[in-house]
């Protein structure tokens, strides 16, 4: 019979280890040399800007604590169908760690490039390059990666569609047409599709390997690609993920909307003004009428002016409210049930309620307005991509002269597969990226002990 903690390898832990499957997951994830590298890599603002602000390796902390939470809050539901189902502490805590290991230097800057990079050799995700490096590139087996247990995996498997799919063949990695001096790349028709990657089908094929015929079918559907109202042609949409991942990607979201509006009001970048046209009273009302239930003596002033304040203000106040705020969003979580899947794994998701997620979305929907899209994040944006793709594309010119050799002896061991180098590329935190960029291109000499 086939387990949700059996391992592709085969491996078995000895008998006097006392550890679980997911123990040895998370084990495996916290002394990877792909964690510790999300120390070096972005988050939402800039690496070089403070040594306090969020990193991956935070962010990658933080989803992991509030996923736990959240299993913890759906536990008190004892009579719930999927109590039984819910994920371990150390797996559900495997998840977090490891779901954004696949970002490459420069975040989702650094993940367009590397897919325009790659727009002839299968592309380039995220998301699926997770998959990849748990399965095919950490060095705890030979030929697995990491060998994460089967459950562990699904988790990770946010999307559950292959790149070639997913990609809407229309939209095509290019460059843009319009600068005349430089090379640039078109950056919206370079965004890939929410997929994994062609080259991991047999590792996902292993991990659905439990599921019936029917389950894996409506699992892996997808709503087709298509132009939206305003005529962009968009990739094709997962429609599904497992109910661990719907745990970790509801974590996700509240990290992102919460802790990061916590970095940018402390930077500047988010303004009094900003917020309140952003979030208004009555966008924050659901969180509005919690405190005031919760915390009578409080309503005898205006709850929105002292929510408001207490973010504006000084350092213990805004804690105290973004406290606040987590802890609306993991209490207000539901389970869904999708009757049409047989597999409780399928069958169960969690979902943040309807009021509150449209108070999240609000939260989410500043932070890409006035920090991601706004022109300080998006100079280092554009300035990353283009060393991103400088150095891949010198890499390619010569793997032999350039590459450092244990890279390009994988590089041979591949036949000459032009991902090996991606892999390399993704692999560099922000620091090594921009090194390796001035090493090959700026005019200072350089020297030869300069560590590679």
């Amino acid at each position: 019979m086939t387990n949700w903690d059996d391992r592709k390898s085969g491996w078995r832990q000895h008998p006097e280890d006392a550890r679980t499957p997911f123990d040895v997951d998370y084990a495996r994830i916290v002394h990877s040399g792909s964690f510790r590298r999300l120390q070096g890599k972005t988050q939402t603002l800039n690496l070089g800007d403070s040594d306090f602000y969020r990193t991956r390796l935070t962010h990658s902390l933080e989803v992991a604590q509030i996923a736990n939470s959240i299993v913890r809050q759906l536990g008190i539901f004892k009579d719930h169908p999927a109590h039984p189902h819910l994920p371990s502490v150390s797996l559900i805590q495997s998840i977090g760690f490891a779901h954004d290991l696949g970002h490459p230097p420069f975040g989702h800057g650094g993940e367009v490039a590397l897919n325009y990079c790659m727009r002839d050799h299968g592309g380039f995700e995220g998301n699926g390059h997770t998959l990849r490096i748990l399965s095919r590139l950490e060095n705890f087996s030979e030929d697995h990666g990491a060998d994460l247990t089967r459950r562990t995996l699904l988790g990770v498997l946010k999307y559950p569609v292959s790149y070639k799919e997913g990609a809407n063949r229309e939209r095509v990695p290019k460059m843009d047409q319009v600068p005349q001096s430089i090379r640039v790349i078109d950056r919206e028709s370079c965004k890939p599709p929410k997929c994994y990657l062609e080259c991991e089908r047999d590792v996902v094929d292993w991990i659905l390997q439990p599921l019936s015929q029917l389950d894996r079918d409506k699992f892996t559907a997808f709503e087709p690609p298509m132009k939206d109202e305003d005529g962009k042609i968009k990739h094709a949409t997962p429609r599904h993920k497992s109910f661990d991942c719907s745990i970790m990607d509801v974590a996700d979201d509240i990290a992102y909307g919460v802790h990061d509006l916590e970095d940018a009001i402390a930077m500047g970048l988010v303004t009094e003004r900003d917020f309140r046209t952003a979030v208004t009273e009555a966008k924050s009302g659901i969180f509005l009428n919690a405190l005031k239930q919760k915390y009578p003596s409080e309503s005898q002033n205006n709850v929105y002016e002292t929510f408001f304040c207490s973010l504006f203000g000084e350092g213990k106040r805004r804690k105290h409210y973004i406290s606040r705020l987590v802890h609306h969003f993991i209490t207000n979580i539901e389970i869904i049930e999708l009757k049409q899947f047989d597999d409780p794994l399928l069958r169960f998701r969690a979902a943040l309620s309807a009021p509150q997620r449209d108070f999240l979305n609000a939260l989410q929907a500043l932070i890409v307005d006035k920090v991601i899209k706004s022109a300080e994040v998006q100079h280092l944006e554009f300035k990353g991509q283009k060393m991103v793709i400088s150095v891949f594309e010198a890499l390619v010119s010569d793997p032999k002269a350039l590459l450092p050799a244990d890279a390009y002896a994988e590089f041979e061991r591949s036949n000459s597969d032009v991902r090996v180098i991606c892999d390399h590329v993704a692999g560099m935190t922000d620091s090594f990226l921009l090194k390796t960029y001035d090493r090959l291109f700026s005019p200072r000499m350089g020297s030869v002990f300069d560590k590679l």
